[in-house]
């Protein structure tokens, strides 16, 4: 892992002078190489500058981002929710859509390289707020749980794609250019108790009303994500009870205003960058005349639907061009003007997917099936009878999250791992093999640091 201190560190000063949309803009006259790390973190104003470019990172460049190099896009063509038409865009996302990919992959690299430079981002403010004497008590507490809220879900992404990933704590450039790679078990135990930590530091309530910032109940789901993943199936079901009957979310029954910014559904959500831009989504599965030069939803995905579901009839438009129909995904429909679409990340019913999930794993079939039937009521389908086995509930929860979910944060590829089902893609995606379970190394990454060695299995 190549983490250069100079560079990140003015990033970071620079953030601290420099807020993203969501705040104002501070006048500040010493040159951004002249700050130190203890100016930055002297006030609260500084801290939350640096911590708002952090949020900034993860809607322009991250996993999370719904651009060209987030995990809807990346993990959606990876599995089997989108085509790829980015032909000339071998040995990046090209291969990854074909499942050819190597270890000098580019796309591979970015996304390593930047989930880095975030977790290096949270470090820093980790780091600095927790020895401020000019910050309150409370607002280190909020400032230190946020940023271990970011920085554990990145670490979540990474070792759910690589498996087994170096993870780290300090800012140190001499300690973090040679480090090992920590067993992905051993991660997933460390992410769990960084969010549990997170979660006693922040608050139910938000600190604003759009929800653009990561409250507890954010916090809660992902660690009970990540529980499910450790099988610990009683303590993930406590915290997603806590968010299903919270009355902070509203279930939202028009399913034509899931993507909508007022929504008491919405646990956090990304904010464009500049007001009245359109979401990276909306840009970037967006096209009408034109053959399709990004993606497309595949023809597997939109003949999942019946014809009768809601989702099929708002989320997906076919266009007919050169004889040839594509479906656009359309779940963000601004793409000029925008003032009421923001990025979605985390939504009510994924909590209740997930405790359907849960439930099912633990056999409690009558429980769960309340949660998954709501979703697929409000899609205007039929609810399922209590009858299922367990294998085949935990088969319908499945198939109703990807076509609740596809085009998000790569829900697909997340809920077939964690149920250990990715192999299910073999008869839809042709080079498919049991080792595309996870990423290589980037081989760049290998050879600057030889501790990450051996590479994946298959690479």
């Amino acid at each position: 892992m190549k983490i250069k201190n100079i560079t990140y560190m003015a990033g970071i000063f620079t953030a601290a002078f420099t807020l993203s949309a969501c705040e104002d803009a501070l006048e500040v006259s010493p040159p951004v190489n002249q700050i130190s790390s203890a100016q930055v973190f002297e006030s609260v104003s500084t801290a939350d500058a640096a911590l708002s470019n952090l949020y900034a990172e993860f809607q322009a460049y991250s996993l999370l981002s719904g651009g060209a190099g987030g995990a809807g896009a990346l993990l959606g063509t990876y599995t089997d929710e989108l085509y790829s038409y980015g032909i000339n865009t071998q040995n990046a996302e090209y291969d990854l859509y074909n499942n050819t990919q190597i270890a000098t992959n580019t796309r591979i690299k970015s996304v390593w390289t930047n989930a880095y430079k975030e977790i290096y981002m949270a470090n820093v403010i980790i780091n600095g707020v927790k020895v401020s004497a000019g910050i309150t008590e409370d607002d280190q507490r909020r400032i230190h749980g946020e940023a271990l809220f970011l920085r554990s879900l990145v670490y979540y992404y990474l070792t759910s794609i690589f498996g087994d990933i170096p993870y780290t704590v300090s800012t140190d450039y001499s300690v973090n250019q040679s480090l090992a790679k920590t067993e992905e078990a051993e991660v997933l135990m460390k992410i769990e108790n960084d969010l549990q930590q997170a979660a006693l530091m922040l608050n139910d309530s938000y600190r604003n009303n759009e929800r653009i910032y990561a409250n507890r109940k954010t916090a809660e789901l992902i660690l009970a994500t990540v529980m499910m993943k450790r099988s610990k199936w009683q303590e993930a079901e406590a915290l997603l009870r806590g968010i299903v009957q919270n009355p902070v979310y509203v279930w939202q029954p028009d399913l034509t205003k899931t993507f909508k910014t007022t929504g008491k559904h919405i646990l956090w959500q990304l904010k464009p960058l500049k007001a009245n831009d359109a979401t990276p989504e909306a840009l970037l599965f967006y096209f009408i005349t034109a053959v399709p030069n990004t993606y497309t939803l595949s023809d597997n995905l939109f003949a999942s639907f019946t014809s009768n579901d809601l989702r099929r009839q708002a989320w997906i438009k076919p266009l007919l061009i050169n004889q040839k129909t594509y479906y656009r995904a359309d779940k963000y429909q601004k793409t000029v003007n925008n003032t009421d679409e923001y990025s979605i990340v985390v939504r009510l019913e994924e909590a209740y997917l997930l405790l359907a999930e849960n439930l099912a794993q633990q056999n409690k079939i009558s429980e769960a099936l309340p949660f998954l039937n709501a979703v697929k009521q409000k899609a205007g389908l039929a609810p399922l009878p209590d009858t299922l086995t367990k294998q085949e509930l935990v088969t319908e929860i499945i198939d109703e999250s990807c076509k609740e979910f596809f085009t998000e944060k790569g829900m697909r590829f997340l809920t077939l791992k964690r149920n250990g089902r990715l192999n299910s893609l073999i008869p839809y995606k042709t080079n498919w093999q049991p080792f595309h379970q996870n990423w290589p190394l980037p081989a760049s990454e290998l050879l600057v640091n030889p501790r990450l060695k051996p590479q994946n299995d298959g690479y």
